[in-house]
């Protein structure tokens, strides 16, 4: 994740600068080529989950400050001014004001554990955006590479399709030289029938894994995206154990349930405090204006100040305060329950995904030697047109053939790189 970050603050530059350009293209129908690194930084930038869940930082940040301040002192100030008519032979105006300086020395411990609840509400919420960016991440990994190897597949399936337009051409000049019969013509027009429905269907499929990607991205609805990828890997060895305590240290489900269990007890001593007492100083100055019609040593402004220290102590409060305690107790055994749980659902996670990645290795071994095979017919075959003994024909049929296991081949790697991307997430970062 910190990769990200980095890789996030780098990208915001160039796509600052390049909105313009994306903009641009997306308004002339032109397709915008994309790498991996850059839909990546594109969505921790633009998309709408994250920006709210960074909100929620700033917003756990205010409240810090906010419980900060029952640290220090409040002043207030309090004006009136009263005109009194009817009751004295002359109507009088006064005007009386009220300073008031209060400083709490001691309030049961709930201003200390208020403080340290925000902070660890805090740890909460980033832990929640990282929780929020690893996944984002995951989803991009899919999306981008689901819409690369949709395109691959509408290749491949146009090529299948023009190689039996192909064939049907021959087989209906071969039919008027007598050559084939009626019905090779007719099982092969529904062959091509058949395939033209799964190249439109490969193309919708593309298109719907394309719509999915600029979801991901929050870009315009006119923008075309092109994914500048490729199904490439390499094979490491991978050690489970040392997998899941890295996802136990990582994972930002633990932070966040660790900080929340360390809030949760906050919030049983700030219930508490609810029963202790309570002291403040504070310091009052009151001003006012006389008249000599009014029972008061004379005219003019009068003032004075008081300074006292008060000392509360709730006796009897209906045990409001105890079951208070009581609610603040469960809060914490839940997220202790919350905790153990998300534990069990990542090792499970990690589990699924490790053995999902050495069943996307098999498949790789298994298609490699399809494709040597097939790249190896495809080159005979080109070496004997050359010759005269092959015909173009035949080359293009082990050109399909061999796009076919190549596909698939990318098909298998296409599994792997999600499953890599599944067992980097479960074990905290991608």
């Amino acid at each position: 994740m910190r990769n990200y970050i980095i890789l996030y603050m780098i990208f915001t530059f160039f796509c600052c600068g390049s909105a313009r350009c994306m903009a641009a293209a997306a308004a002339e129908g032109k397709a915008i080529v994309l790498t991996l690194d850059e839909a990546l930084a594109i969505a921790l930038r633009d998309n709408r989950d994250i920006r709210l869940k960074a909100q929620d930082v700033e917003n756990a940040k205010l409240k810090i400050a906010e419980a900060r301040s029952g640290l220090l002192p409040a002043l207030s100030f309090t004006g009136t001014w009263n005109d009194t008519r009817g009751y004295y032979a002359k109507d009088i105006a006064q005007t009386t004001t009220q300073t008031t300086l209060k400083q709490y020395l001691y309030k049961g411990g709930k201003t200390i554990n208020t403080i340290k609840q925000k902070e660890n509400e805090f740890e909460v919420s980033q832990a929640l955006l990282d929780k929020e960016k690893l996944e984002l991440a995951l989803d991009i990994n899919k999306s981008f590479y689901t819409l690369a190897l949709a395109d691959e597949f509408a290749y491949v399936n146009q090529k299948i399709l023009e190689n039996i337009r192909v064939h049907l051409a021959v087989a209906k000049e071969r039919y008027k030289n007598g050559q084939a019969s009626e019905s090779d013509i007719l099982n092969m027009e529904a062959s091509l029938s058949s395939a033209r429905q799964e190249y439109e269907a490969s193309l919708n499929q593309a298109e719907a894994a394309e719509e999915l990607l600029k979801n991901l991205l929050y870009l315009e609805k006119e923008a075309r995206i092109r994914p500048d990828a490729e199904f490439g890997y390499e094979p490491q060895e991978i050690a489970y154990d040392l997998a899941l305590l890295k996802a136990i240290s990582a994972r930002p489900e633990i932070r966040q349930y660790e900080a929340q269990l360390k809030a949760d007890k906050n919030a049983v001593e700030i219930a508490k405090a609810d029963n202790r007492p309570s002291i403040y100083a504070s310091w009052d100055y009151y001003s006012r204006s006389t008249a000599s019609l009014t029972f008061s040593p004379g005219k003019g402004w009068q003032d004075y100040n008081i300074i006292g220290l008060t000392f509360s102590w709730p006796v009897f409060d209906g045990w409001a305060a105890k079951a208070r305690v009581g609610q603040a107790l469960i809060g914490l055994k839940q997220t202790q329950l919350t905790k153990e749980k998300a534990v069990k659902d990542i090792v499970l996670e990690l589990r699924n995904a490790y053995l999902a990645l050495q069943d996307a290795i098999s498949k790789i071994q298994a298609v490699e030697s399809d494709t040597a095979l097939y790249k190896d017919n495809l080159e005979t075959a080109e070496e004997k047109y050359e010759e005269g003994i092959a015909s173009a024909l035949d080359v293009d049929d082990s050109a399909v053939k061999y796009d076919i296991t190549a596909f698939n081949k990318k098909q298998a790697i296409y599994d792997y790189i999600i499953a890599k991307a599944s067992f980097d997430k479960a074990t905290g970062g991608i």
